[in-house]
């Protein structure tokens, strides 16, 4: 399954304008200038897919601040021309991608910021249906990484296949049977060490403190395992605790609230 970009953006305007946009059709007919401006400093994201969206409706827009780039309040991220009433019905959904997307970038990039370089910062799958690959693009727009977009990416076993399975070690003895890569759930230091020692490739900490974290990696590379696997740790990291995590020595760190709890950027369109 190939994600379509043009096609869920049409749908996305489709949802706003319903049967058509009754108030603008008030308008009398005539060509205008708009532009979207930023309130507020952030990492611009989504300017390509809101251009797009002003293109379904025959109205030009130009990209003044390209995605990824850094913009200050007032700033002009883009310019519109086209027919009023046109550029008035694409407004709100092409301003709520640049809201979204951006806020999402500027969010990873400042998490970012906190952590090794050699750490890397994942997203997780906690996105609105509809909007993943939006996200996830605005993810590494911001410095991030992906993770897995789809079930069928890259195996993963987590708490709930274990509860049902009864057993970490079937499991991946079952996984390792058909794929070379997969990651490993575990909630304990001793579950940990089991996971390695059967060969996952990588192995999700949940919820474990900085201080677990790296008694945990002591015991592994004790065991002559740490430099066998990927550890990546998730659950309770935010901004506060991020560098914490970060000099643990993980791998990775995954955080579901970078897309589930993103906070808007205040963008605006004026004529």
């Amino acid at each position: 399954m190939s994600f379509n970009s043009k096609k869920q953006l049409v749908q996305f305007l489709a949802e706003d304008v319903g049967k058509g946009d009754i108030t603008s059709a008030l308008l009398e007919k005539k060509k205008i200038s708009a532009k979207i401006i930023s309130r507020e400093k952030a990492i611009v994201a989504g300017a390509a897919y809101a251009k797009e969206i002003f293109k379904l409706k025959g109205c030009k827009a130009k990209i003044m601040i390209k995605d990824g780039s850094k913009v200050k309040p007032n700033q002009t991220i883009m310019t519109v021309t086209g027919d009023a009433d046109k550029i008035l019905t694409c407004e709100r959904t092409a301003l709520n991608i640049i809201t979204r997307m951006s806020g999402i970038a500027t969010q990873t990039n400042e998490l970012v910021k906190k952590i090794p370089n050699k750490t890397k910062l994942y997203a997780t799958r906690k996105t609105a249906p509809g909007l993943r690959y939006f996200d996830k693009e605005a993810v590494e727009i911001g410095g991030g990484k992906k993770h897995r977009l789809r079930l069928d990416e890259m195996i993963m076993i987590k708490d709930n296949h274990i509860a049902v399975e009864n057993s970490i070690a079937s499991l991946i003895k079952k996984a390792k049977k058909r794929y070379k890569k997969f990651e490993v759930e575990v909630e304990n230091t001793e579950d940990a060490v089991l996971a390695a020692n059967e060969g996952a490739t990588i192995i999700m900490l949940d919820n474990f403190t900085p201080s677990k974290i790296k008694k945990t990696i002591v015991i592994l590379k004790n065991k002559k395992l740490r430099d066998k696997v990927l550890l990546e740790a998730s659950g309770g990291i935010n901004s506060k605790n991020i560098s914490s995590y970060g000099k643990t020595g993980v791998d990775i760190i995954s955080i579901g609230s970078i897309t589930n709890g993103v906070k808007g950027i205040d963008v605006s369109l004026e004529i």
